[in-house]
């Protein structure tokens, strides 16, 4: 496999040499890069590939004996603090392995960060990465509407939104209805100051009229950049449904499974708190038209929305590993494990055709659990049932015990 369209270097003949040098030096690495990163680690200790990250010094994965620290990085810095230096850093470390290591990405900085320095990483790294162009579209809520608008697909209606200065008054959203949902651009430091109405934290603000706009927008123009105003798809956050794909180099679905949201903190435009391993054929075959459409390469998630009447509409495409990875590797896709066979030249693994439902939970759950009106006892039966834990794993205690510790040293249960 070529490395992920990042350079015309690499070709089939190199693929077999990494192989054989493997073979005589030692089993290649897999490191992944990003915020998050103890769920692709699961997912790659299942397939019994040695890992390592460079992530953030609070993440989870530093707590893991089975993935080594290789140096702590924030991922949520400005986009140009992921620079050529840090690039020249990893690829030096790369250069120093026996095999020539594995690259996987599991934060949106962090895919933008190897598709912009692919030529200087691909010196020392095997990776798979889609055209810079389309990763820069699905990486920018404004690229993205351009690229939904070029290609027809099946997205809310959007605006993509200038603020004129912190004076300037609220736009005239009118024609998108309320209530609306915005967002930035990008999600980085900034918007980790936007809350909800509750004070929590959230990935997108639900606007319910035009006095509500009014008395947030302030605060928004305050941020300095693009915004995103689209039209809210009615329903919960148990209606949001994905798919997750591996397409190899030259355009063939490798590995593939859907999914669905349970629970989310939260529970309106909140972080994912519980979620299930599905096998829906009409996300499948939404998805499938998708890739075909964007002629994609490599690893993506594809997050749609189901109406009350059943029509899916596309919200974002990620174009990385995510969590998801490990509960759809316990349910018999292993998306990571499917990349690292391809790029080290070895027999894939078997992917299963109808996957397995596969439940996984956060702790942060039984808050979202408590905000539903579900009974402790029942929320402990469900978290209890869950195949697939965060942070948690038998053989590997480290992650969950270690947050566990360093949230009850800051107090910080939310």
């Amino acid at each position: 496999m070529a490395v992920g369209r990042t350079a015309e270097t690499s070709s089939t003949a190199e693929t077999s040499s990494r192989a054989d040098t493997d073979a005589e030096h030692g089993v290649a690495v897999a490191l992944v890069l990003g915020g998050g990163a103890v769920e692709v680690v699961r997912s790659l200790q299942l397939a019994g590939i040695p890992t390592a990250v460079v992530a953030p010094s609070s993440d989870a994965s530093k707590y893991s004996s089975w993935a080594t620290s290789v140096f702590h990085w924030d991922w949520s810095q400005p986009l140009d603090a992921h620079n050529e230096a840090l690039a020249d850093r990893l690829a030096g470390w790369a250069l120093s392995q026996p095999a020539a290591p594995v690259l996987f990405y599991s934060s949106d900085q962090a895919l933008l960060f190897v598709s912009r320095h692919r030529d200087r990483l691909a010196r020392g790294f095997r990776f798979t990465v889609p055209e810079a162009d389309l990763v820069e579209a699905m990486t920018d809520k404004g690229l993205f509407s351009e690229l939904a608008d070029r290609l027809s697909l099946p997205v809310p209606a959007t605006m993509v939104i200038l603020p004129d200065g912190a004076d300037a008054p609220a736009p005239d959203l009118s024609d998108l209805g309320f209530p609306l949902i915005i967002k930035p651009e990008r999600r980085d430091r900034g918007w980790r100051d936007i809350k909800d109405s509750g004070d929590v934290k959230v990935k997108a603000l639900v606007i319910g009229s035009e006095q509500r706009l009014r008395e947030v927008w302030p605060k928004l123009t305050a941020l300095g950049r693009t915004l995103v105003a689209q039209q809210y798809v009615r329903g919960p956050e148990s209606a949001i449904e994905s798919y997750h794909v591996y397409c190899d180099d030259v355009g063939d679905i490798a590995a593939e499974f859907t999914g669905k949201k349970i629970r989310t903190y939260p529970l309106e435009c909140g972080f994912t708190t519980a979620l299930s391993i599905t096998d829906e054929p009409d996300v499948l075959n939404a998805g499938r038209e998708l890739v075909e459409l964007l002629d994609l390469r490599g690893v993506a998630k594809f997050d749609f929305k189901r109406a009350p009447d059943g029509q899916l509409y596309l919200f974002e495409i990620n174009a990385r590993t995510s969590l998801w990875n490990h509960p759809g590797a316990r349910a018999g896709v292993n998306i990571p494990a499917a990349v690292y066979a391809d790029l080290t030249g070895r027999p894939r693994p078997a992917v299963a055709q109808h996957p397995r439902r596969v439940d996984w939970v956060h702790p942060k759950d039984i808050l979202a659990a408590r905000a539903s009106g579900i009974p402790l006892l029942s929320w402990l039966r469900f978290a209890a049932g869950c195949k697939a834990k965060a942070f948690w794993y038998w053989r590997d205690p480290g992650p969950f015990l270690g947050m566990a510790m360093s949230r009850a040293r800051s107090g910080d249960f939310t």
